[in-house]
């Protein structure tokens, strides 16, 4: 490339909108596309582990509800805690289209401000007794907005990189930016306890200790942040000309069977993750009330989160289907076990055992995200290109296509595993009110789990060697 050429692709590349984008091109990458990949990369994290926040809220609201003055039944409680996964998922399906048609930058920063709204509402309604619980539920709805956030961010991410560095791109912006889940579960607890937001109107409710809980603390937190990072997208992402694609061109990926296999196992593991995240600590409260849960909640989000981008690197080395196989296999060996570590009718069962085989679970539930999102990128770039050439096409249409529809494949796919926020929590509730206990809920994950372990295999595993 002539120093003439680099004159020019440096000042294609300066402006918000790049016109020239080759990641697959070893120079190109190593000259330019590295660096601005790793910006969008770094500026996306936080924006998406802030969105993780706000989608998870309820987790950490709803135990508390009660105790500033509202007198909600637990499947009350637990239903507030699940729907944003509803929502979430729901949004999810149109939020992953968006990027090739408005552009990673402006989506990013428009996603982004807009989840202002109801940490500021939810913030209000908590310091006022009298709020009806259909208000809380269209809160809880609007908190699954930022669940949606998923779908663009990963889907804008994996425009930026070479098929080849995807796994751990996509494991690092989906793994960390699952650590909103537990860094909201951190923070929530010790914010709560601290008159921060006096000058917003926050007047907090004395407990009968004599303290006093600020609840709405736990929503306003993060209105700073939100603002600051939708600046940051603004002004420092990029929208890839290259990749602007219409709606229509991106809704066939729904004709493809691969789409709704790789959607169950995703659903079995990204599902699980966010679903024991939302439902966990009001589980662990029903089971073990005798233990402040809220002092260690936030472990078993932040260990999945930290095996999310594990996952992925590993997939990159071992293959995503070996990854994907053995850890299903952990997760079916692990679900069974909880069912010894129940109490029976309020008497017996073990919060340490409960405790570590949950945290199992967190972790394989974020390794296993990791790796089925490697397999979804892979699966699709290889089905497309292959599809695309057996047409006539070049290679460079066909990857091209094959770009544009992984990206769709990976939103939408990640839309059906954000359903497990609300059915994990939901089921959770249904059994506590029918039977008393959860076991009846663990028997359906269990089976799930284990179905997973065969479909897997039998689909992609003799397959993939």
């Amino acid at each position: 490339m002539s120093q003439r050429d680099n004159l020019n692709l440096s000042t294609k590349q300066s402006n918000t909108v790049i016109q020239d984008w080759r990641p697959e091109d070893t120079q190109f990458w190593q000259q330019t596309g590295q660096k601005i990949a790793s910006r969008n990369l770094w500026i996306s994290i936080p924006s998406l582990l802030l969105a993780f926040c706000v989608w998870m809220l309820f987790s950490a609201v709803a135990v508390n509800l009660n105790k500033v003055g509202f007198n909600f039944t637990t499947d009350q409680l637990f239903l507030l805690t699940a729907l944003p996964s509803v929502s979430g998922a729901l949004l999810r399906v149109p939020y992953s289209f968006v990027i090739p048609i408005f552009g990673g930058r402006r989506w990013t920063a428009i996603s982004t401000v807009f989840l202002v709204i109801p940490c500021i509402w939810l913030g209000y309604a908590v310091q006022n007794p009298t709020t009806s619980y259909q208000t809380f539920v269209i809160i809880s709805l609007l908190c699954g907005f930022a669940g949606a956030n998923f779908a663009s961010s990963m889907a804008n991410i994996s425009f930026f990189f070479p098929k080849a560095r995807q796994g751990g791109a996509l494991g690092l912006n989906g793994g960390l930016g699952n650590l909103g889940v537990s860094v909201m579960q951190l923070v929530a607890p010790f914010i709560v306890g601290v008159g921060v937001f006096t000058f917003m109107g926050g007047t907090g409710t004395v407990q009968p200790d004599g303290s006093v809980l600020w609840l709405e603390n736990a929503a306003w937190i993060w209105v700073p942040f939100l603002l600051l990072f939708t600046v940051m997208a603004w002004f420092g992402m990029n929208d890839l000309a290259t990749n602007k694609a219409s709606l229509k061109a991106q809704l066939p990926v729904l004709k493809r069977g691969h789409l709704w296999i790789l959607s169950f196992l995703y659903l079995a593991t990204f599902g699980s993750f966010i679903g024991f995240s939302a439902g966990f600590a009001m589980l662990s409260k029903t089971q073990f009330p005798d233990v402040i849960i809220l002092k260690f909640a936030f472990f078993g989000p932040f260990l999945g989160a930290l095996a999310r981008p594990v996952g992925g690197m590993l997939s990159d080395r071992f293959g995503g289907v070996k990854v994907t196989v053995v850890n299903f296999v952990v997760m079916s060996i692990f679900s069974g076990l909880l069912f010894f570590t129940l109490p029976e009718q309020g008497q017996g069962g073990s919060f340490a055992a409960f405790y570590g085989v949950f945290m199992v679970l967190f972790l394989t539930a974020g390794l296993g995200s990791g790796s089925t999102f490697q397999m979804i990128a892979v699966v699709f770039r290889k089905l497309t290109v292959d599809r695309v050439m057996s047409q006539g096409a070049t290679e460079q249409e066909a990857q091209k296509e094959a770009v544009t529809e992984s990206a769709a494949a990976l939103g939408f796919i990640s839309a059906i595993g954000a359903i497990g926020g609300f059915f994990i929590p939901k089921a959770f509730g249904t059994s506590l009110t029918l039977t008393g206990s959860p076991a009846d809920a663990m028997k359906v994950f269990f089976v799930f789990y284990i179905s997973c372990v065969f479909i897997t295999w039998l689909v992609y595993g003799r397959k993939h060697k």
